[in-house]
């Protein structure tokens, strides 16, 4: 187990006391549920790996899979945000998830990011991505169009009764303007059988608290955030979609395991441990920093495609220091 260092006291008061719940045996039936769900509680979304001229990795793709999985992630997320989505295209998608699909060959559930903001493109394209074998769909919010919640609804469940496997939203209000309100996740909850979680990176924690309170059974609710993991898990989620799993895959499982089994105390502990790596991950656009950091380790996997650019000399000796002080370096 790693050597934890003792929390700032302002740092400790901040995470101690997430939102109360209500009620709290509603809330153990809810984690209950979410222990029965398919893709287990520590899902690392995965960077794509680019070589010298910003072409797919492959091979980096698939060794840095296998170092999640002997880290100790229970499923894989390819080409989601931290997978640089935006600027991968639908050709080199499947090129990298037929790749990873490959190398791990069944040994841990591969989610392949399908969700765009084009309805049509997104069903047309999940139904390609469901003939490769994936274990399951991710779809985030519509961006830049806006749609109202009706609409939201009404794309959502287009792409999911397009195909059969299971199906994770994605709300991240930051990103894509809007928020999905608990309402409508709700409502795709209970009447499309195969949404079976959300990935809610709104930071709203009444939100998250009453979609965990009214989901139906077997329906996950996960941290989009690495810092609301125990908050989240505290009022019943199952766990978290985490882009620092790239780079401590095994000192965030560790959080994830003490706080699924009860053991709050050594939860916090290690979660403010390495709470300074998960902000410095985000000083500036992800996974600018979550690249720089494999580099680092000296797992190098590219940089990354314009309009991001790589981290500047200061930003990667600050995350050196930072790397260093949490004992991740």
């Amino acid at each position: 187990m790693s050597t934890i260092a003792h929390p700032a006291p302002a740092e400790a008061a901040h995470l101690a006391a997430p939102a109360p719940v209500a009620d709290t045996a509603h809330t153990r039936d809810a984690t209950s549920r979410a222990a029965s769900h398919p893709f287990g509680r520590l899902i690392v979304a995965m960077i794509t790996p680019f070589d010298s001229e910003l072409g797919l990795d492959l091979t980096r793709a698939q060794e840095l899979a296998f170092r999640l999985i002997e880290g100790g992630t229970d499923a894989l997320l390819l080409n989601g945000t931290t997978g640089e989505s935006p600027t991968v295209f639908y050709p080199q998608k499947i090129e990298l998830f037929k790749a990873v699909m490959d190398a791990v060959d069944g040994r841990v559930p591969i989610i392949a990011n399908v969700g765009d903001n084009c309805t049509a493109d997104s069903v047309a394209f999940a139904r390609d991505v469901v003939r490769l074998g994936v274990d399951g769909l991710m779809c985030v919010v519509p961006y830049y169009n806006k749609p109202p919640q009706e609409g939201l609804y009404q794309h959502f469940k287009s792409i999911a009764e397009a195909v059969e496997i299971p199906v994770i939203l994605y709300n991240i209000p930051g990103r894509c303007v809007i928020n999905m309100e608990s309402e409508t996740t709700l409502r795709l909850a209970h009447e499309v059988e195969n949404i079976r979680a959300i990935k809610e990176a709104s930071g709203k924690l009444d939100q998250v608290s009453r979609i965990v309170a009214d989901a139906p059974e077997g329906f996950g609710v996960y941290s989009g955030d690495d810092e609301t993991t125990i908050p989240v898990m505290a009022l019943g989620g199952r766990g978290v979609i985490s882009t620092i799993g790239n780079v401590a895959p095994s000192r965030m499982k560790e959080i994830v395991d003490a706080a699924a089994e009860g053991r709050q105390a050594e939860a916090l502990q290690a979660h403010l441990a390495l709470q300074p790596l998960m902000r410095e991950l985000f000083v500036t656009a992800n996974p600018i920093m979550v690249k720089e950091a494999m580099k680092l380790l000296d797992f190098d996997c590219g940089g990354v495609r314009l309009p991001l650019i790589d981290a500047t000399a200061e930003q990667s000796e600050q995350l050196a220091e930072v790397m260093r002080r949490v004992g991740v370096r």
